[in-house]
């Protein structure tokens, strides 16, 4: 399995450098929403990692928020968000990254979240080790709310606004600090190695947490998804280092 894990960190690190170095330069709008914005270095990072990964593995399948790729019944399937934390980059904010998940027969094997600007990459495999840069480590041991730090996603849609907005108030009140950071799979990493106690939100992609998710379980938390029934291919998750009382 590490000649995959070890494909997904060149294939993050590539689109890293591209991502890294377009920043804060003029970038080309392909759609603009109420609360979101799709950019065209988002379908030119993506079609990188495409190239690097199907290039390697032909008869594996790509499944990415700018497309799919290949056969999608395919046993081996990676999971693709090539820049999350998209408004972040076009407004100049460096908290971005790219994430890169590989899926066998719907369980996920491999995670790699690369932010360019900090040059941090977590990355894990199914029965490996979570490591930061090469270092492994562990979620936080944090089981008092009062104490933790709580990442609240508010998504990007007005039911999912509408969701989230009574949690995060509750959230604010009862946890020491709350935080709305822009890119889910920073959110997922960051509770992975400890600088967030739980991440929360009510209408996420799987190519947003993918990564994430195994980073989580691997470095000793927990994540719990479940699908929403009124919104097509999306989640409400709770991630957290499995010892927090949340209260949800």
């Amino acid at each position: 399995m590490t000649h995959y894990l070890d494909a997904a960190v060149e294939a993050a690190r590539a689109a890293g450098e591209l991502l890294r170095r377009d920043f804060q330069k003029p970038l080309r709008v392909n759609s603009s929403e109420a609360h979101d914005i799709k950019l065209e270095i988002d379908v030119r990072t993506q079609e990188l990692i495409t190239h690097s990964l199907l290039k390697k593995f032909p008869e594996h399948a790509l499944y990415g928020e700018e497309g799919i790729v290949g056969d999608q019944k395919s046993d081996h399937q990676w999971v693709v968000d090539p820049l999350d934390g998209t408004v972040n980059y076009f407004y100049g904010i460096p908290h971005f990254c790219v994430s890169i998940a590989l899926r066998f027969m719907g369980e996920i094997i491999v995670g790699v979240i690369y932010d360019p600007m900090r040059e941090e990459i977590w990355a894990t495999q199914k029965g490996g080790k979570a490591t930061l840069n090469g270092k492994p480590f562990r979620v936080s041991e944090r089981a008092d709310l009062a104490e933790a730090v709580i990442s609240v996603g508010l998504s990007k849609t007005g039911v999912t606004i509408a969701a989230g907005l009574p949690l995060l108030q509750e959230m604010v009140h009862r946890a020491r600090k709350c935080r709305l950071m822009g890119s889910a799979a920073l959110d997922m990493a960051y509770v992975a190695c400890g600088r967030f106690d739980a991440y929360i939100e009510q209408g996420i992609s799987l190519w947003d947490i993918a990564a994430g998710w195994i980073l989580v379980e691997n470095a000793g938390g927990t994540v719990e998804m479940k699908p929403r029934t009124d919104m097509k291919e999306k989640y409400s998750i709770i991630a957290s280092n499995g010892v927090i009382d949340l209260k949800l």
